[in-house]
């Protein structure tokens, strides 16, 4: 579809610079702008490609006064963040919704399906499996028995569910996630052997999760691993059993979450972050990329560094770390001059 300037102005309450008339079909960043994408301007130091992008329609906040000539179409708006977030979602609305069942997936006749949904080539749905309305299961795909999955969910390529899992609605799996495999469980024996411990219980997963391409989440020992309502999980992320993850919690890519370690609601945990086993972590944390947390954190808090500490501490820290060079060289030398002074 193609959308003008006066079409998009008038989505957006923006005014015009520029022809009224010019035309875009897709969104691109200011940078590769091409003819007949829609750019943005949110950060001023991309400035500089204003003025040579390729781009028909440009949108930059109400104040932005351009510092030379633009080729580009501007539409001034309020928020440039905010309309590009509403832009893209309306631009995927209008997007082709797959359906229908592929003659090379492997259905067991016990399972339920609901209306509209979309299973692809060589996807496998075990009995007792119960996929609700207009789910979306891509190529490849594992159902396990007695897996529940909720309505308007969207499994990508390759993802595997282990039997008794359940998934809530408007969810989204990545390609490779894998919801169920056991946790990592062995006893040690005098033998210097390792006995397997059985992992039975779950995965649940609420409503309105997004978990990114690769990553893991482990069937509990007893009782359910829980991911709460609007969790977000980037790429290559371990979470362990029995863990349970705040509801709009956000963790970035190879973060991994020890057993039976609890992370409230609201919190955000950068990359690399590990969280030790046992570790209670309370809301609205924020945790540094490559942070260790080996013990609980109140509400609230921030920890940088490893093993992490809170972030004034650490900061206060890290400023006396940097400067150890030259304070073990004036410490030897004070030595020294100590030494002299007693031979006097």
């Amino acid at each position: 579809m193609q959308f003008t300037a006066e079409m998009i102005a008038g989505l957006l309450n923006g005014t015009i610079v520029g022809d009224k008339n010019a035309a875009v079909s897709t969104v691109s960043s200011i940078d590769g702008g091409k003819a007949g994408s829609l750019a943005y301007l949110t950060n001023p130091k991309y400035e500089s490609y204003l003025y040579t992008t390729e781009a028909s329609i440009v949108l930059v906040d109400n104040n932005f006064e351009p510092k030379q000539e633009v080729k580009a179409t501007l539409i001034k708006v309020a928020n440039v963040g905010e309309c590009v977030l509403n832009l893209l979602e309306m631009y995927n609305a209008t997007r082709p919704r797959k359906t229908g069942i592929s003659k090379l997936a492997s259905i067991h006749e016990g399972a339920e399906l609901g209306e509209g949904c979309f299973v692809g080539d060589f996807t496998v749905i075990e009995s007792t499996a119960k996929i609700a309305a207009n789910v979306q299961i891509y190529p490849q795909c594992y159902i396990g028995e007695n897996v529940t999955i909720g309505e308007g969910t969207k499994l990508y390529p390759g993802v595997k569910i282990y039997e008794g899992c359940v998934i809530g609605k408007n969810c989204i799996l990545h390609a490779g996630v894998v919801i169920g495999a056991d946790g990592f469980g062995f006893a040690p024996k005098a033998d210097g052997t390792f006995a397997k411990i059985p992992q039975l219980g779950n995965v649940i997963i609420e409503d309105d999760v997004e978990v990114g391409a690769n990553t893991c989440i482990d069937r509990a020992k007893t009782d359910h691993t829980i991911v709460r309502r609007g969790v977000k999980l980037d790429n290559l992320i371990q979470i362990a059993h029995n863990v349970e993850i705040g509801s709009d919690t956000v963790m970035s890519a190879q973060v991994g979450v020890a057993g039976t370690s609890k992370v409230g609601s609201n919190c955000f945990v950068a990359g690399q972050v590990g969280i030790a086993d046992h570790v209670n972590v309370g809301n609205r944390v924020q945790i540094a990329s490559k942070s260790g947390i080996d013990k609980d954190v109140p509400d609230g808090e921030i920890r940088f560094g490893f093993p992490a500490l809170p972030g004034m501490q650490y900061h206060r820290s890290f400023a006396v770390f940097k400067n150890l060079p030259d304070m073990s060289s004036r410490l030897r030398d004070l030595e020294k001059r100590m030494v002299k002074l007693e031979e006097k």
